[in-house]
This record gives C-alpha cells, structure tokens and sequence, in this order.
C-alpha cells in the first residue's frame, strides 16, 4: 500500500477524552507515538487507516474549525489501476472526512461524490487496531507487565477490542459502522461501492471508549454535534468576547480562547481547565489556578469550578505515599490504570508546594471580581487549612520560609519548574534540600495579604491584622535573604543551609506578580529581565544565558515559557512598567504568527531571535496548555489596568500595543451588571467609552 506522508498532526479534545489524527483523519503509531484517541488516561485505539482499495488517498487540505469542535480532511483518489488499465483517473473522487469528539465517544462522517463521466465501483478498507497504552506508555515508560488482552471480537456492524488491566478493570474499543460494511473480519471492514456519475454515498463511524460497568449515552451523529455546538453557545453567552483593530492579533486571541474552552472540564464541581495535551489532560492544581486567574476578567466561572474542586480534594489527613498533610492542594490526578494500580505515584498527588498558596491567592481574586462572598463563605475552612499549611507544614525549619524536600517516588523539585536539574548553585552544582524557591515566597506572601482581605470582608479584623503583618515580615525577609547585590537580583532559591543559590532565573520574577518586592527592586528586575542574556526577542527565559546550566533546548533551564512571561509581564504593570509589559505582548504575538493555528504551546526553545525566521520548536510541548493559552488574557489585562471592585471597573493608566489601535470588549458583565467597551488608542494614551450599559456598573478610568 502506497503512503502519502504528512506528520502534521490534529487535535480534539472533550471533557475526559482528546484525539490526535494526522492530516488525514488517520492514526498510526509507527508514524507518530502521540496518536490515537484517548480516555481517562488510556489510549482505545492506536491505529485507523482508510484506503481506497489498496491506496492511501491524495490529501488535499485538512483543517480544525476556529472554535475546534469539528477536524475536516479533503481527500481524494490517486489513478487506480486494474489490469494494467487506469478505471478510475487520479482526483475524479471527493472524499470529505468529518470527525468530533462527544463525550466518551469519536463521531466520524465519510461522504464520498463520484465526479467522473462514468459510474465507478470503489472499495473502501477500513484498518484498526489498539495497545490500550497507559498514557505514561506513551511517554516513554517501561511496563514490566500489563493485563490481558481479550480476541478481537466482530459482529456484522462492529469490531470490539477488549482489555482488562491489572487494575482488573475492563476497557472496551467499540468500533460502530452505519450502513453495514459489505464485509467484516479481523480488524478489517470493507465496503464495496458503485456511484454513478455525480452520485454520493454517506457512512458514520462511531469510536467509543467503554470502561466496565459505565453507563454509555448513545446518540447519532447530528445530535452530539448539536450538544457540542450548544456547548460552544453556553461559553458565547457566559463570556466577554475581545476584538481588535489587529486581525491577527484577533486570530491569536480567538484561538486561545477557543483551547481554553477546549480544554475545560466539567466536573461534579463545576468548570476544570486540564492543563494540556497529550501528556497532561487531567487535573493540575497549579496550572488549572494559574490558567484561572489568566482568564478571571472573561470567565470567573472557570475559577469557582477549580476552587471548588480544589477545595473538596484538599489534603484532610497525612498521606507519605501521596505527599499529603492537612490543608495541602493537589498537585495532580491522574485516572489510568497505572495510577490506579500504583505504578505511578499521580492517582492522587500532592507534591508542589505552590499550588497551597496560589488557591488562597485565587478565592481572594475571585471575589475581587464577583463579589460572590457566599461561596468564600462556603469554603472560607479550606482557606484556614490552606494558609495553616503555608505556616505549620510548608515552613519546615520555622525559619519563616516554605520549603521542601523530594519525593521518594513523586517529584524530586516541587516549583513550577519541576525538573530535577531546575534548582542549582552559580557553579551548576544541583542544590542541597530542603529547598526554598523564590518564587514560593512571593506566593505566600500574597496568599497571605489577600487571605486578610477576604477576613475583612468577613468581619474577623484580628486574623487579618496577624496575617497582614507575616506577610510585611515575609517580605522584609525575601528581600534580606535572597536579593543579591551583585547579581542585582533574587537569587533561585536557598539551600537547606541557607545558601543561596546565586542564579539569575525567571522565578524571580513571580515575585512581581505578587507585588512582593520593593519599587526599586521591581526596578531592577524590569531592567534585568530584557538585556539580551534573559530577552531571546521572543519572550524572557526561564534562565539567563550567563548562568552555568543555560541551554536554550532544555525544559526548564533556558527555554521560553508563555505563561511564565505573562506573570512577570502582568507584575510588570502593577509597578507601572506598562512599556515593558506591551514588549513581552509584542514578542509572544509575532511568536504566536509562527505556530501553526496561532496556538501558542507550552514552550519553545530559548535561542535568539533571528531575522526573518520564527521560534524554535521544543519537540515535545503540549499544544494546546491551558496556562499558555490563557496568558494573552493577563498580559492584556496588565496592560489595561483592569481591575474590579464591586460593580466598579477601574483602568489604571491603560496602554495598548502600536500593532492595536482599537479594542472592543463587549459582555463585560460584573455582579449587578454588563457593559461594552470601545477603546482608542493615541498614541501612548488610551481613551475607555461606553458603548452599552445594563444595570449598575462604574467605569473609573486612572491616567
């Protein structure tokens, strides 16, 4: 069988299940390991080709739609030879393959239009086959054992892979034809077709992913294409939509929001952002809060859903097997068999150490922007737990910072960057645990000021008073022991020694976000952050080129990283260093004009900018990342100034980037109210007007 080769590759994602096809709506692991059609954690079907007769079909284009519920492929036929004689001429047949994902299930539509001058009688072979792979298969994990693989089984309208794992817990691939095939054995079903000149011929494949004893919803076709599109007009209607006068600005803009949506989750709880695909569709505690606060002025829902999520799966108890203490937030959840089983330690799993204090950071943001106090009510005890936990347990020496030590089995570095090469001395040498990152500092000093907020709000002043003054000391101290003179910023981290690690990184630069830093040290690193060790043109590094384990290739330690940039761009503007700010929107929108469907993916490598080309690729990030979509939206809403209190709706100083001259935000709703906004930009001066006003709403604008 002759091949067409195309590598690139196509995503869907909904709720617990995501796909990944090449261009052709095909799958095939020899080709490319990431693909298949996935479920909870476990791939239910590693290969699906189509062949007309023995023939890969001729693509001629194949695309995602802009709102990434459907995957379209325009196919056609190579010459087909019988004989020695050519009956049927390359490109006479279309072939229209159509493909989404609902629920537990791949929904696909194959329609076929002969447009020769005489009817043509075609055979259509339809391959499958599957490894029931654990995600971390995927990733490159040896299994030294897996469960049992049941025979295939067929019936005149399906195929059916079996697998029970050594979970003991049965998956089924249940591969659904309508019409019937002419033919089905093995994996193997064949229709055999005769279309006259003009004539069409129409058949649905469904895919479904069947875990024992789970309740499948059937549904044809148009209806689950119908609920998904209904989904989409729920997300419309409950969200500020943002245009510019930039149309690609507006391409990147639409898309991020488009994976945001993609990648958001619904649970018992409410809304999920999963951090990303393929390695990391499932819960993240500190990325599903990150990607929340990113997204907090278009869509609060997503952020009561991940608090509420969070908040119900907080540590209760000691757990060493889990990394669990009391009041501690969950780092990850994972749902396959690997987990289950405890081959992997990520079932549930509370290693970091900033997802704590970035939830309490979150529940104060999200009543800042809803003024929703009967839900910080409802869970105002995590948020006890949560800043309990920042003191008791996460302060390991009572030295007044929050360190760890790694994981016998889970995580080795417990920041955001959590390779086990992130944290290191000037001379490279890997640093001494326990470990206290800069970074995790700044996070506990904010989770503090904005935990006394929310105690205001609820009356209990003497608690807020005490948390106001740790954080003030908490913030003295960052700047007493990890400011270096001579770097002329904060250091990565402290040792168990309380030797620092004299590391210029991009850690430090969290701590604007958290306004943990004094004016002129945010001075300092506002300078710092774009000389051309640290600013690749594309973005700021996680490392600077100066340090000894700089390497623009690795993960962590030198790459560029979207929502990284867009914490340190929006910590930028709250000390008013708005010009900066709109350098780092400008440099992640030209990178964003380079990856395909202006989708931003979760880094990509750190080498300097060069002229007329784009950013260097890093072979496996996640696109889309939750985190790195969402950046966009803080960055700009650094930009702007835009906060919120109440029904009121403040711009401090708001800039706009020379590439927009206009921006309209429409839908802007706050607790008792909704406006449009159109705003023009003069030059370095914006000016904010009311297009619609409903209801009780207050625009205050700060020059």
């Amino acid at each position: 069988m002759k091949e067409n080769i195309s590598l690139e590759t196509y995503t869907l994602k909904h709720e617990e299940g995501f796909a990944i096809f090449d261009a052709y709506g095909n799958i095939d692991i020899e080709r490319n390991f990431e693909e298949g059609i996935y479920y909870e954690g476990t791939r239910f079907l590693s290969y699906y080709k189509l062949y007309i007769f023995n023939e890969t079909p001729i693509l001629l284009s194949s695309a995602v739609k802009e709102d990434n519920s459907l995957f379209t492929a325009d196919l056609t036929n190579p010459d087909i030879v019988k004989n020695e004689e050519i009956v049927i001429p390359e490109g006479t047949l279309h072939i229209l393959r159509n493909k989404f994902l609902y629920e537990n299930c791949c929904y696909e539509r194959i329609y076929l239009k002969n447009f020769y001058l005489n009817p043509v009688d075609i055979e259509l072979n339809f391959y499958f086959n599957n490894d029931f792979a654990d995600i971390f298969e995927v990733r490159g994990f040896k299994r030294e054992r897996k469960g049992k693989f049941f025979p295939l089984q067929t019936e005149r309208d399906r195929i059916k892979f079996i697998y029970k794992g050594l979970d003991n817990v049965e998956r089924i691939t249940d591969i659904l034809f309508n019409p019937l095939p002419e033919k089905i054995f093995s994996n193997r079903a064949i229709y055999k077709l005769r279309l006259n000149p003009r004539g069409s011929f129409t058949l649905y494949l469904n895919i479904r992913c069947l875990i024992e004893n789970r309740k499948f919803n059937k549904c044809s076709y148009k209806k689950a294409f119908y609920h998904i599109k209904r989904r989409l007009e729920n997300w419309e209607n409950k969200s500020c939509k943002i245009y510019t006068s930039n149309e690609q600005f507006n391409q990147w803009l639409k898309r991020s929001w488009a994976d945001i949506i993609m990648l958001t989750t619904s649970t018992e709880y409410g809304l999920y952002p999963y951090a990303g695909i393929p390695w990391f569709n499932t819960i993240f505690g500190r990325d599903g809060i990150i990607t929340a606060l990113e997204c907090l002025w278009i869509n609060p829902s997503i952020a009561k859903g991940t608090l509420a999520f969070l908040a119900h799966h907080q540590a209760k108890e000691f757990n060493p097997e889990q990394d669990a203490q009391p009041g501690k937030i969950v780092h990850e959840i994972r749902k396959g068999e690997m987990a289950a089983i405890g081959e992997i330690p990520f079932a549930k799993y509370y290693g970091s150490v900033d997802a704590t204090p970035l939830f309490v950071i979150l529940a104060s943001k999200y009543y800042e922007r809803t003024g929703d106090i009967e839900f910080i009510k409802n869970i105002w005890e995590n948020i006890l737990m949560a800043i309990s936990w920042i003191d008791e347990y996460g302060d390991i020496d009572k030295d007044g910072f929050v360190e760890y030590y790694p994981s016998e089995r889970g995580l080795i570095n417990k920041g955001w960057k959590d390779s086990k090469d992130s944290v290191f001395y000037e001379d490279g040498e890997l640093a001494k645990p326990p470990i206290a990152l800069v970074e995790i500092q700044g996070y506990a000093y904010k989770a503090k000021r904005e935990g006394a907020k929310l105690a205001r709000v609820l009356g209990k002043k003497d608690l807020a008073v005490k948390w106001e003054r740790e954080a003030e000391r908490l913030k003295e101290l960052i700047e007493e022991k990890f400011w270096d003179e001579e770097i002329k910023c904060f250091v990565l981290a402290l040792d168990g020694n309380k030797r620092p690690c004299r590391v210029r990184s991009s850690n430090a630069g969290h701590l604007l976000f958290c306004k943990a830093v004094t004016p002129s040290k945010a001075r300092a690193l506002a300078s710092l952050f774009f000389e051309k060790h640290f600013f690749s043109g594309w973005g700021i590094r996680t490392l600077s080129s100066l340090e000894k384990r700089y390497n623009p290739l690795s993960y962590h330690n030198g790459s560029v990283w979207p929502h990284d940039n867009a914490l340190i761009a929006f910590g930028l503007s709250l000390y008013g260093f708005k010009e900066e700010a709109l350098k780092i929107l400008k440099a992640l929108f030209e990178a964003s004009t380079f990856f395909k469907l202006h989708r931003i993916p979760e880094l990509f490598c750190g080498f300097e900018r060069r002229t007329n080309e784009g950013p260097t690729h890093y072979p496996v990030a996640c696109h889309p990342q939750a985190w790195s979509a969402g950046a966009v939206f803080l960055i700009l809403q650094g930009c702007l100034g835009l906060s919120f209190e109440g029904n009121e709706i403040y711009f401090k100083h708001p800039m706009l980037p020379r590439f927009i001259d206009e921006l309209w935000v429409k839908d802007l709703a706050v607790k008792r109210g909704v406006i449009d906004l159109y705003l023009r930009r003069y030059g370095d001066d914006v000016v904010v007007n009311v297009i619609k006003k409903e209801g009780e709403v207050k625009i205050l604008v700060e020059k």
